[in-house]
């Protein structure tokens, strides 16, 4: 029968038993430092895929806006058209360039040809004309120059032809109006007229002529004979 050993009540522990009570000790003092530590690894992690992350793109509605064209066409054409498919404008030009921060095209010899409803063709030209993204609003710069065809309404009623000239014209397509701040000159058929400033209500057929105003006005007998 083997016997049983015993350690010495005042004897010194085993080698491991010292080892485990020492590495108990280390761990009971480090183990507070663990969630700094833990911390400190997740501030680490998310700066650096803040500083490697691409940006993000903008927002369809929210993108950088320039003053330089985004696009431009060379000797262009353009047509727009109704609800009804019947012809209402036709824009032709030698360059002519978009501006996004303003939604304008900006013209080189610009010919623009509008229909009304009745089917009645303006005619407008300029060195360089300024439109708006819907062609309501158009501005003729530099030997500027609007033409309303002769027309007759459905009750037979003769429309006569009317020009407006000038270095500089402010068309409202849907309004029906011209203006001006510099001097115009104003044919209709046969009569002219001219003024400093002036401003033009096709729809109340009133012309408001401001400055120096003058004018030259042709019987309508003596114009009739004046023709071929």
């Amino acid at each position: 029968m083997a016997a049983s050993r015993r350690w010495p009540v005042t004897g010194a522990a085993p080698g491991w038993r010292r080892t485990l009570d020492r590495l108990s000790r280390v761990w009971e003092r480090t183990a507070i430092y663990i969630p700094v530590l833990l911390m400190g690894l997740l501030a680490l992690g998310t700066y650096w895929l803040v500083r490697n992350t691409p940006e993000a793109l903008p927002a369809e509605g929210q993108r950088a806006v320039s003053s330089e064209p985004d696009y431009y066409m060379r000797k262009f054409g353009i047509k727009t058209f109704d609800e009804a498919g019947q012809l209402k404008s036709d824009v032709t030009g030698i360059e002519v360039r978009h501006y996004p921060e303003t939604d304008t095209l900006e013209i080189d010899k610009a010919l623009i040809r509008s229909y009304s409803i009745e089917g009645r063709l303006t005619t407008s030209t300029g060195d360089r004309a300024l439109t708006n993204g819907d062609g309501s609003e158009v501005q003729l710069i530099g030997n500027a120059r609007v033409v309303r065809d002769a027309s007759v309404g459905p009750d037979g009623k003769e429309t006569q032809r009317l020009e407006f000239r000038g270095e500089f014209l402010h068309v409202f397509v849907n309004e029906e109006r011209v203006k001006s701040h510099l001097p115009v000159v104003i044919r209709r058929g046969s009569d002219e007229f001219e003024g400093d400033t002036f401003a033009y209500d096709n729809l109340d057929r009133v012309a408001d002529l401001k400055g120096r105003v003058k004018g030259v006005l042709v019987p309508r007998n003596a114009a009739a004979g004046a023709r071929p």
